[in-house]
């Protein structure tokens, strides 16, 4: 879709009917996303892996503060996994 992240969300809701829609991507995605204000939860995998670089996920938003809570962690050998709730 090049039509940007509404026309992709809305062609998303069309194909996915009264199931959930999930959003894969990297920050610079899910920033988009998140301030379109239509995220409602966030599962992320933290691994310890080193890139040299990357994004912050909850920087360049439009709303002041991300507006979520942590509502679950799994920790695992290779990575860790929360689950980020709106509040």
């Amino acid at each position: 879709i090049n039509e940007g992240p509404e026309r992709a969300l809305a062609l998303a809701r069309e194909a996915a009917g009264q199931r959930d829609i999930r959003i894969s991507g990297g920050a610079n995605v899910i920033q988009q996303y998140l301030n379109l204000g239509v995220v409602d939860a966030l599962e992320i995998a933290l691994a310890p892996v080193f890139f040299c670089g990357g994004r912050r996920l909850f920087e360049n938003l439009s709303e002041p503060g991300p507006q979520f809570r942590i509502n679950k962690v799994l920790d695992g050998s290779a990575a860790t996994h929360l689950r980020y709730v709106r509040q």
